[in-house]
């Protein structure tokens, strides 16, 4: 079954689709994993993506809840207003809302995120406190800060058409994932194109070095994982992580 799942932060709705699964349900309720879309993104994904995800984990007996962060998708609030503190509030938010809906297991509650859902993943372990995390392709504060050579911009940024705030760099330089990371104690598996020209390959292997993470990299993928072929060996590798 899928519905509408709605909870506020700082009092503004966030809007997103709860897949239940059709499964008879376990005597403590069903593992649950929450998504997390990336930068520009949306619950959906890049071509649905976490649509589709959700729908197989729901098949194998797996709640899971996509939401659009506030300011993105059918949320409400301005995507200028964005920040990654405020992703990671609502990324808490999520898993507050999945803890508590009936027939969910409070204690198996997992994460995926990707691109910089998978850094707002980690950012956010500590008060998600997921019994696991998928990551893919996950970004890096000081990566995405290296793009502006040094000079955050005075007002808010056109980035084709996105509006980004002052705010959102000044926040993201208050943030280290990999010490976030290595901190995190439940197990981690990281998905990554090998020729990711968003997040390069290189950031991946540095999480992985600075944690312990398990790292797999898939050959020739791109950042979104654009062919039938990939998309389907990173739902293979993300099932069998999330199963077992």
């Amino acid at each position: 079954m899928e519905t509408w799942a709605t909870f506020t932060v700082g009092g503004q709705k966030i809007h997103g689709m709860l897949h239940l699964p059709d499964t008879p349900k376990p005597e403590q309720g069903y593992p649950s994993v929450v998504f997390l879309h990336g930068f520009t993104g949306s619950k959906s994904e890049h071509h649905r993506l976490f649509v589709l995800m959700a729908r197989k984990l729901a098949q194998v007996g797996v709640a899971a809840l996509r939401f659009d962060y506030r300011g993105n998708g059918d949320s409400e609030g301005d995507f200028s207003e964005m920040t990654t503190t405020r992703n990671i509030e609502d990324a808490v938010a999520a898993a507050d809302y999945l803890r508590n809906y009936p027939g969910i297991d409070p204690t198996r509650l997992m994460v995926l995120g990707f691109s910089m859902g998978g850094m707002t993943a980690i950012l956010s372990a500590a008060g998600m406190k997921p019994e696991r995390m998928l990551l893919w392709a996950p970004a890096a504060p000081e990566r995405m800060l290296k793009m502006l050579n040094g000079k955050i911009p005075t007002g808010t940024t056109d980035f084709g058409g996105w509006p980004v705030g002052r705010n959102h760099f000044l926040d993201l330089a208050q943030h280290d994932a990999r010490k976030a990371l290595a901190q995190y104690k439940g197990r981690v598996r990281i998905i990554q194109g090998e020729k990711d020209q968003a997040v390069p390959l290189q950031t991946a292997v540095e999480y992985a070095e600075s944690s312990g993470a398990e790292l797999i990299v898939l050959p020739e993928a791109d950042h979104v994982f654009g062919s039938f072929q990939w998309t389907d060996w990173v739902f293979e590798k993300s099932l069998e992580f999330l199963l077992h």
